[in-house]
């Protein structure tokens, strides 16, 4: 018998956090979160999210044993102000019996039903920047930080129980060895004198600080006509910009301005922490930090994690000078593979920046959704 208790006590918390390590134990391609990290997320007085938003997670449990576990979430900005109807589900884990995922699932939708939204969707976090979609091909890849991993029967059972696919994201892969950079330093001159830009590299983390909220100010306008897309909050930007900028090598940071100074296309590449957290265990202490230091400062391995454009700049170049920065920076550090991470399959504006550079497609991954019976 399966039987669903709602996480309240930071000892459940941690359970519903714990649970996929013991799912994926040893598995070669499943990147664990940072234990402290999780737990914070679902922290009302750490995670700036949480003020939009509200979370509710339960665990599925069978024969005392914990089975699954899925957090049902409503973004109110989403509800409130863009008049979507929709009640989210993320942080799903689930052995394979698909009747687990079932009992899990309409926990989901009786939030949704309490709330007269029209429909569930998922996996996806809070936001944006959180990780999104179930993997539905490309499991024999690892993963990264950003991304969940699941095994195969996740679709399946999404599918057996009605659910239909509602985004699909690409993963790829390109070689830096083998990019040509040809064409890219040629237009990167062009682009450059034609409309006044300069690009900024730093090394300095404390040097890109005052240019982050002018970022996240472009991130919002850039990404606002995605089906998907929810606005960063004020808070949420000063949550992210302490929480992840620091964490990142500040020559992987790139951003151009015109010639009053103003952002007009940023890009933020990340070096993979994947086998770095793999050796971590998810814990920081005693050697984590070792281990992701040192990936920060020598992995070989780097993801491209968000790029923008002002869209007044779109379809003009911009981003070859972009990838002539970055591929200054990534040839003097020895940078051999470089990932793309999740892109929504409607969002072409972004798949043309890539054509030059012969992409593979290691990885897709989805949401589905089903509507809510009201009754």
């Amino acid at each position: 018998m399966i039987t669903i208790e709602k996480v309240s006590s930071k000892k459940q918390l941690k359970s519903f956090v714990m649970f996929p390590f013991s799912l994926y134990e040893n598995h070669p391609y499943w990147v664990p979160p940072l234990i402290g990290e999780e737990m914070e997320t679902f922290d009302n007085n750490k995670n700036p999210a949480l003020q939009t938003a509200e979370a509710h997670l339960y665990l599925a449990y069978k024969n005392g044993e914990i089975v699954g576990r899925i957090a049902a979430i409503i973004n109110w900005n989403e509800v409130n102000l863009q008049g979507k109807k929709k009640v989210r589900f993320g942080w799903w884990d689930v052995i394979d019996e698909v009747e687990v995922t079932q009992a899990l699932l309409e926990k989901v939708f009786e939030l949704g039903k309490q709330h007269q939204l029209e429909h569930a969707e998922g996996p996806m976090g809070f936001s944006n920047l959180d990780k999104v979609g179930v993997l539905s091909q490309g499991f024999d890849f690892i993963g990264s930080m950003i991304t969940w991993y699941n095994y195969p029967y996740y679709v399946s059972h999404l599918e057996q129980l009605g659910f239909v696919k509602e985004k699909e994201y690409f993963e790829s892969n390109f070689s830096f060895d083998l990019v040509d950079p040809s064409f890219f330093v040629k237009v990167n001159d062009l682009v450059k004198k034609r409309y006044q830009l300069t690009p900024l590299n730093f090394t300095r983390t404390k040097d890109i600080m005052p240019y982050v909220d002018k970022m996240f100010d472009l991130f919002n306008t850039t990404y606002a006509n995605l089906a998907s897309f929810v606005a960063i909050t004020d808070v949420q930007r000063e949550y992210f910009k302490k929480k992840y900028i620091p964490f990142i090598n500040p020559e992987y940071i790139k951003f151009i301005v015109d010639k009053n100074d103003t952002l007009i296309a940023f890009s933020i590449v990340m070096p993979s922490f994947s086998e770095a957290l793999q050796k971590s265990k998810g814990k920081l202490f005693p050697f984590g930090w070792y281990h992701l230091l040192q990936a920060r400062k020598h992995s070989k391995e780097v993801l491209f994690y968000l790029i923008g454009v002002a869209p007044e700049y779109q379809s003009k170049g911009i981003t070859a000078i972009i990838f002539d920065e970055y591929y200054k920076t990534f040839k003097a550090k020895g940078i051999t593979n470089c990932i793309r991470t999740p892109e929504l399959e409607e969002n072409h504006a972004i798949h043309n920046l890539w054509k030059h550079v012969d992409p593979r497609v290691t990885r897709r991954r989805r949401t589905y959704m089903k509507l809510i019976n009201n009754e």
